[in-house]
């Protein structure tokens, strides 16, 4: 396949790469997207799943908010695919230097990933709103109804929900690491969401790598777009070296 030619070439002419990826990284995972035909956001519920993951929603009808959250975004038992084991493994052989993430399910850093940002926050991380004790995720699939810390709080995901801000510490280091980089790869993510998908902008080296299974604002600006699978593209990817 003449596009996993020139994307192996690229990966072995560059010594800091940088990946950017959504939902569809870790659909191969198991997990259900939000947008695609069979997404979250096309099945019915009381709410609509875009309300249920909004702040107002968390404050206003928690107890419905964790019953959504548990059912149908904690996948504990998911475990990493091809797409990221192989971001894993050029970070490894010093050819990437971040992998920046629109996903919350924690598959980068099990795979091994050193130098993950993740824009959205994620389900591993909890915290207590009254006094600030983190907690599991696993105090999270044991609670029942609404989970409290020992001080009563309410426990929040450390996610970034709708109508909330992203961490700007986050995002400089995600701009920064963008601006720097001499591939990038963008796989997963239909960019409709910002701030995040506007990160892109920001790229300055020379290849734009866009792997998705359907097409994406940035294809007509990106170097090589590959429409399939993130996992099976990266899967024939061979790993070297990097340049010192």
């Amino acid at each position: 396949m003449e596009e996993i030619t020139t994307l192996q070439r690229w990966v072995e002419e560059s010594s800091r790469i940088v990946a950017f990826t959504g939902a569809g990284c870790s659909t191969e995972s198991g997990l259900p997207d939000f947008r695609s035909q069979d997404g979250l956001y096309r099945q019915q519920y009381a709410y609509p799943p875009e309300e249920i993951v909004s702040h107002h929603f968390f404050v206003e009808n928690p107890a419905e908010f964790y019953r959504f959250y548990r059912e149908k975004m904690l996948m504990p038992s998911a475990q990493p695919n091809p797409a990221h084991r192989k971001l894993a493994e050029l970070e490894a052989a010093g050819r990437l230097t971040a992998v920046i993430t629109q996903n919350i399910d924690g598959l980068h850093q099990k795979a091994g990933s050193k130098k993950v940002l993740e824009l959205h926050g994620s389900v591993l991380r909890n915290y207590c709103q009254k006094c600030l004790k983190s907690y599991g995720v696993e105090t999270i699939l044991e609670s029942e109804g609404i989970p409290r810390c020992s001080c009563g709080g309410i426990i929040k995901p450390d996610v970034v929900l709708y109508e909330e801000s992203l961490d700007s510490r986050t995002l400089q280091e995600a701009v920064r690491q963008i601006a720097a980089a001499d591939l990038l790869i963008v796989g997963g993510t239909s960019l409709a969401v910002y701030p995040a998908a506007g990160l892109v902008d920001y790229f300055q080296g020379r290849h734009v790598v866009v792997i998705n299974r359907t097409a994406t604002p940035l294809d007509r600006r990106a170097d090589l777009v590959i429409q399939g699978s993130i996992g099976q593209v990266l899967g024939q990817i061979q790993v070297g070296e990097g340049r010192a």
